[in-house]
Parts: structure tokens; C-alpha cells; sequence
């Protein structure tokens, strides 16, 4: 326990450069007391509205509430959301220079509407379409510039068009050449292009998605189950085994939900690691404080499996908040103590 929070004491010194799809969170919150005439729906009267950065935004603030620094890499569009997002970033001290706007997208916003403490509903205004070759080149650029200032990068594919092939490549590439730590939050559509990055942090549900899409060694056929339940612990093993040979990976951490994490290493060698949430609330965001904290224990010295247990502390403060939240070094310490 005392290496551990030696670690997280030197998360100060860490500088991570983030990439990815930004998102600005939305709440609105306010109480329920009757149902609609209209339609058989609650109607909620909003008595307030709150934004948070979110998507690869709220890795960056996750990075920054735990006194890193951190640069942020991505799209947004030119508009009113665009400015709401950027205010709340610069409200956080986060470097915004590598974000390009785009006049043909939205900024990708997801509304929630929270009735006491209950999520009513969402609404999301997005565009996924993929970036311009000319945008592409300007943020590949931007990389090859400044790859050299970070400890290590964060990829956050949340499927909205900015992480592409060729952005991946070329990345992955830089990084490797650099000798930087690289992890990457994972859509399953894009696994194949992960090859020989640090780490990987997918869900199970994303587990099970992968291993079908990449169809190893037709391990796919052996896994066919039915679509109302998920992998099997038996069955999380096996596939995270075979995509972590796949990928040539230096590790894989398959977050669990109440279950909690598990981390595969080469050799075969599997850590279980079981949840320390004493609540939850709301899961939002949860992901994102799972790589931001992984990723700076590795920047701050940590091995995997520590890095690891740091980062399930962290994931079991956030789902105890309401909406997209972060925990800061603070909070860990105390929680580990």
C-alpha cells in the first residue's frame, strides 16, 4: 500500500497527450412528480443545467484533477457548444491546443435529464462521419510536432470519426519510436489496428464484440453464445489470451462492472481484481477514470498489476457520484488508506 501511494504522489510529474472523440455532457436535473397527459411518460420539472467535459474530454480532466498535465487532442464544431465545451475545459487548466474545429460537424453533445437521482432520459447530437484527409494530415502533424514534450498517449475511440486507420498507423508508429507508454480505450471495430501498444482497457461487452470481428484462429465459432448474456469468466480468459497474442500487447485490463477488473499479462499470467465500490450511483465516465489512472501509474513508475489496483480505487470513487465524474489524488490516497 505505501508503493502505491508513492505512485500516485508522482502522478504530478506525469505529461499525457489524449486523442480521441470529444463529447460535452449535458445535465439537467430536476424532480418528478406527475406523468405526462400526453404520453405515458414522467414529466420532469428542471430546475437546473450543469456541462462537464466528456468522451476523451473527461480522461483529460480525469488526468488533470489528479494534478498530471495533459494536452487534448481533437474535433469540435463551430458552435455554441464548442464554446461551452472549451470554457469548461479552460475551467479545468486543460490544454486545449490541439483541438481543430470543423465547420461541417457538430460538437458532439449527450443530454441527460436526472430526476432526483434517477436518469430519465438521453439525447445526443453527434456526427460520426469520417474527419477530412486534410483535417487527418493537420492533426497527424500536430503529433509528429509535439509527441516528444508526453509521457505517454491516450487513444479514446468513442466511435464518432476522429480515431481512423491512418490516424492509428501513424500514431502508433510515433509512439513506438518515441518509446512512449501508449494505451487505448477500444472500439471493437478498430482492434486489429491496436497491434503492439502498451495496453488496451476494453469492457466485456467489447471483449466479446472483438474476439467475433477478428475472427482469430476461428476463435468466434467458439464463442458463439446467445445475445441476451454475456463472456463467461472462462470465456473473458480465453479471448483476452488470444487478442493479447493477436495484438502483441504488453498488457490487457477487461473491466468487469461489479465485478470488477481483470489483468492479462504475458505468460499466461491473470489478475483478478475485485471491486472496491461501497456505492453506485452512476457509471458514467467510469471507463475513462479507469485509463486516465492506469495510464499515469505506468507514467509514474507503476508495474501493470499495480497500476491495475490503482486504477479499480479510482473507478470505485467515481461510480459513487452522480453524472460524469473524477476523483483526484486526494480521494485515492484516502480510499487506499
Amino acid at each position: 500500500m505505501k508503493n502505491l501511494q508513492k505512485i500516485i504522489r508522482n502522478f504530478h510529474k506525469a505529461k499525457v497527450l489524449v486523442v480521441g472523440d470529444l463529447i460535452l455532457d449535458e445535465y439537467i436535473w430536476g424532480d418528478v412528480q406527475r406523468i405526462s397527459p400526453e404520453a405515458p411518460v414522467p414529466v420532469v420539472w428542471a430546475k437546473n443545467r450543469s456541462y462537464v467535459p466528456g468522451g476523451t474530454a473527461n480522461v483529460a480532466g480525469n488526468i488533470r484533477a489528479l494534478d498530471a498535465q495533459t494536452c487534448l487532442l481533437g474535433v469540435i464544431g463551430r458552435d455554441q457548444n464548442s464554446k461551452v465545451l472549451l470554457a469548461e475545459l479552460k475551467k479545468r487548466k486543460v490544454n486545449t491546443s490541439g483541438i481543430f474545429v470543423e465547420d461541417s460537424r457538430h460538437t458532439t453533445v449527450k443530454t441527460r435529464i436526472i430526476a432526483g437521482h434517477q436518469q430519465v432520459v438521453r439525447v445526443d447530437w453527434e456526427h460520426t462521419h469520417p474527419l477530412s484527409k486534410a483535417l487527418n494530415c493537420r492533426i497527424i502533424k500536430f503529433i509528429e510536432k509535439n509527441i516528444a514534450k508526453f509521457d505517454a498517449l491516450i487513444i479514446e475511440d468513442y466511435g464518432k470519426g476522429v480515431i481512423n486507420v491512418s490516424l492509428l498507423e501513424r500514431l502508433i508508429e510515433l509512439a513506438k519510436e518515441h518509446k512512449k507508454i501508449i494505451t487505448v480505450d477500444p472500439k471493437e471495430d478498430n482492434f486489429q489496428y491496436y497491434r503492439g501498444v502498451t495496453s488496451i482497457t476494453p469492457n466485456r461487452k467489447e471483449l466479446e464484440n472483438a474476439i467475433r470481428n477478428l475472427k482469430i484462429r476461428d476463435t468466434a465459432n467458439r464463442f458463439k453464445v446467445n445475445n441476451d448474456r454475456l463472456f463467461r469468466d472462462a470465456e473473458v480468459d480465453s479471448a483476452a489470451r488470444q487478442i493479447m497474442e493477436y495484438l502483441e500487447l504488453e498488457s490487457l485490463l477487461v473491466t468487469l462492472g461489479e465485478q470488477g477488473m481483470k489483468l492479462f499479462e504475458p505468460g499466461g499470467r491473470i489478475a483478478h481484481i475485485p471491486t472496491v465500490a461501497q456505492e453506485v450511483f452512476d457509471v458514467s465516465g467510469a471507463g475513462d477514470t479507469v485509463i486516465s489512472t492506469f495510464t499515469l501509474a505506468l507514467c509514474s513508475g507503476a508495474s501493470k498489476l499495480e497500476a491495475a489496483y490503482i486504477a479499480n480505487y479510482a473507478a470505485g470513487i467515481v461510480v459513487g457520484k452522480v453524472g460524469t465524474a473524477v476523483t483526484n489524488r486526494r480521494e485515492l490516497l484516502e480510499r487506499i488508506r
